[in-house]
């Protein structure tokens, strides 16, 4: 395991998903978010912030046990697609499948293109990341 890259995994990750989430969640689009029921009260932001710190260095210090062929930026995009689906499923379906939504479709659509920004973003950066470092002597 290499310590820097876990490191500027983590921050690339928490950089991008944090402001992404509550700019999309909070301020684009909490109407909407409120009509689905995804807020039940006030969100609770240090929580979150919490929250994608964590997802983020276990993002970040998995990466290198997949074993992923092409060069560096490809395989930062083929992990994030298999993490973005796995996050799909558990974040996206399970919420539809565990509570009746009104617009549960539009829902699953616009929580789906966020994630295609958030993962594709961070597939692009932890590419950087680990091509940047294996090309150090």
């Amino acid at each position: 395991m290499n310590t820097r890259t876990v490191i500027l995994g983590t921050i690339a990750y928490t950089v991008v998903t944090f402001p992404l989430a509550v700019i999309w969640h909070v301020v684009l689009f909490e109407e909407q978010f409120r009509a689905f029921g995804y807020f039940d009260g006030e969100p609770n932001f240090a929580l979150g912030f919490l929250t994608i710190l964590i997802q983020g260095f276990m993002l970040s210090f998995l990466f290198p046990l997949f074993k992923l062929s092409g060069q560096a930026l490809s395989r930062g995009l083929k992990y994030a697609l298999l993490m973005g689906v796995f996050f799909w499923t558990s974040h996206v379906l399970a919420l539809v499948a565990k509570q009746e939504m009104n617009g549960a479709l539009s829902f699953v659509v616009m929580e789906s293109f966020y994630l295609v920004i958030q993962f594709g973003i961070f597939g692009i950066l932890i590419g950087f990341i680990h091509g940047k470092t294996q090309n150090k002597p």
